[in-house]
């Protein structure tokens, strides 16, 4: 069922308008919950800021969209560079907040609190609201994310998910940087829209080699995805700052996990689902054969592979959302 769209009065930015708008979501901790149905006792109130550029708003003519998503350290100013880009192109923005929603502020070095689960659920809740949008062209709606928030972008469209949450709407693209691709579906089943991963060579957090790997056998089932490696560019590359060690993170370099159908998460030496917050901590530190995964990755800015990022951006969203 589409829930009404709550809109707090409208306020122009220069050339923007930007509403705040509230809508109800859940708190599933794992995909799990969601295949399941297992998730519905509970309400979650989840809003995010709706940015219209100015020179659309008279037009007949309904507009695309980018959902934006987060990554673990919450809204960085990079990721609403990237927003401004695409208002500045025609695109209306969602700046989706599952973190602040739910008075989080990061989840480094837990991962528990906020769970990719919790955050594709208000994805596709917000694209139900938004889709009716009298702006808004529904078939014209991409998702893109930032680190947790591209492994949302990637996981929005393995099709058992999706599929539990939203059988008519299907988001036009997906693009997702620095993913964390270290968990791999048994059922290798994908949407047919695009994806494109955008990581890091020296990524130590989430390993570009899992990426390279898992989109491999994803595009031997179909779908349309592409990897596209930054060299000597680490996690978070697109940033402005220098690259420092993050000392609660873990490094993921030899992690990897198996997912099986149902979306149960499930620890490599002993065949545990990680469907709570006790077993994912223990499944993320002992993930690489039951050694624990060190802790200090290292992330930050690397200006070649930012520029190149920001360009690579750009033409994707236009030759997907705008020719």
């Amino acid at each position: 069922m589409i829930l009404a769209i709550i809109f707090l009065s409208s306020v122009v930015f220069g050339s923007m308008v930007k509403d705040t708008i509230y809508f109800k979501s859940a708190n599933p901790f794992s995909f799990k919950n969601i295949i399941e149905g297992s998730f519905n006792k509970g309400e979650q109130i989840v809003f995010g800021v709706l940015t219209i550029p100015d020179s659309n708003i008279h037009e007949s003519d309904k507009i695309p969209l980018i959902i934006g998503i987060a990554g673990s350290v919450n809204w960085a100013s990079h990721h609403l560079e990237y927003l401004e880009m695409y208002q500045n192109m025609g695109i209306a923005t969602f700046e989706l907040q599952s973190f602040n929603s739910r008075s989080i502020d990061s989840t480094v070095g837990s991962q528990v609190e906020v769970t990719a689960a919790m955050m594709i659920l208000d994805s596709y809740r917000a694209f139900e609201e938004l889709s009716v949008h009298p702006m808004i062209d529904k078939n014209r709606v991409a998702i893109s994310g930032w680190s947790l928030g591209g492994g949302v972008s990637l996981f929005s469209a393995w099709m058992p998910l999706k599929n539990a949450i939203n059988k008519e709407l299907k988001f036009a693209a997906h693009l997702s940087y620095y993913p964390p691709c270290i968990v791999e579906p048994t059922i290798l089943n994908f949407s047919d829209s695009p994806i494109r991963l955008l990581v890091g060579e020296l990524d130590d957090w989430v390993p570009a080699e899992a990426c390279l790997d898992l989109a491999s056998k994803i595009k031997n089932n179909g779908s349309d995805i592409e990897v596209t490696v930054y060299k000597n560019a680490h996690h978070s590359f697109d940033k402005e700052a220098l690259p420092k060690v993050v000392k609660n993170g873990y490094k993921l370099k030899d992690c990897r996990l198996k997912m099986s159908s149902d979306g149960a998460v499930r620890m490599n030496f002993l065949n545990i689902p990680m469907t709570t917050p006790l077993l994912q901590k223990i499944g993320l530190a002992l993930c690489t054969n039951g050694i624990f995964a060190e802790r200090g990755p290292t992330f930050g800015g690397n200006p070649i592979a930012r520029q190149a990022s920001f360009k690579f951006s750009k033409d994707f969203m236009q030759k997907e959302l705008l020719d």
